[in-house]
């Protein structure tokens, strides 16, 4: 008998990709699967790719029906886990792919998203410095926001090595349409997205504090934007430099950070990050130059968002949490074309 695995929320499309995870998982046993308005459905209804679950029939969102499960993975809206979690046993490791308890400002959290705020968990990103043991001393794990991994990875190494200024950071950071969810929504619809790029949520997005919290910035402007392509995120971080640095420095303080690191590749000098290139895997791929113009630290970041964004970064949380070998499961190679 393998590990029982449970999904809630697996009609969605993070919930999806948790699911065909779980499926090719060498140690994994699918429990549950949960849905709201999919309730009652096939998965192969729902998930037409996952053939060997296709006869699986989704369970109702209630903590009853994933009694029993060893691993629970919480693929729900924000505002919906909370509850949820609380009503599980203690003994069932659960690792939240929403936002319900990432932050540990509560100022922060009303600001960006209102509502009560539920006690932080363990941060998901297993290469922050320290991050790791955390994870697997950990029963709850708070999995990382997709936009927000990107821009984590690239900049927390160049503030710790203390060559960039973390109150001078400006990220520029385009994703696919799967971030946004499975619901039906008329600025999602295929006509409305073809041909075009658009920036949301300017100078409000949830992900900000996120990302100030984990990577050690004080002042932060994001900008998001929607890219006609189903999945994958491409992040343009630019740094104000904290002393006079080379580009050499800020290479090798990036190479130095992820050496070692299974699933985070600073690509070759002059070779920058490709959305393609990371797609269906839990890598990300960064590069680092410096500005000839402004001088300013420039790192770019590529990750798919169901990926390291989201479903493969859970799952190597799982990993990680059950002593298991934290590749399990999960690949560092992309597909293509």
């Amino acid at each position: 008998m393998g590990i029982k695995v449970a999904v809630v929320g697996a009609s969605g499309y993070a919930g999806g990709e948790v699911l065909r995870l779980v499926c090719a998982h060498p140690e994994f046993e699918v429990g549950a699967v949960t849905a709201y308005g999919n309730a009652g459905q096939r998965v192969g209804e729902v998930h037409p790719h996952l053939r060997s679950v296709a006869g699986l029939t989704f369970a109702a969102t209630e903590p009853s029906a994933v009694a029993g499960a060893d691993v629970v993975f919480l693929a729900l809206p924000h505002g919906a886990a909370a509850d949820f979690a609380a009503a599980l046993p203690q003994s069932a490791k659960i690792v939240d792919l929403g936002s319900d308890h990432r932050l540990t400002d509560v100022a922060a959290h009303a600001k960006y998203y209102g509502g009560a705020h539920a006690p932080a968990w363990t941060y998901g990103l297993p290469e922050l410095s320290g991050q790791r043991e955390l994870i697997k001393n950990s029963g709850r794990v708070a999995n990382t926001g997709c936009h927000a991994v990107a821009a984590i990875l690239g900049i927390a190494p160049i503030l710790a090595a203390g060559l960039g200024a973390p109150d001078d950071i400006v990220v520029t950071s385009v994703s696919g349409t799967s971030g946004a969810g499975r619901s039906a929504a008329v600025h999602l619809l295929g006509s409305e997205v073809m041909g075009d790029l658009s920036a949301y949520k300017v100078g409000a997005h949830r992900h900000t504090p996120e990302i100030v919290q984990a990577c050690g910035a004080t002042t932060l402007t994001f900008v998001p934007a929607l890219a006609p392509m189903p999945r994958g995120i491409l992040s343009s971080i630019a740094i104000k430099p904290a002393k006079a640095v080379t580009e050499g420095e800020v290479y090798d303080a990036l190479a130095a950070a992820y050496a070692g690191e299974p699933f985070v590749h600073v690509l070759p000098v002059g070779q920058q990050p490709h959305t393609a290139a990371t797609l269906g895997s839990n890598a990300a791929h960064l590069q680092a130059v410096l500005d000839q113009n402004s001088g300013r630290i420039i790192v770019t970041s590529a990750i798919d968002n169901l990926g390291k964004g989201a479903s493969h970064q859970a799952v190597q949380n799982a990993n990680i949490m059950l002593g298991l070998p934290e590749t399990a499961g999960l690949s560092t190679d992309g597909v293509a074309p």
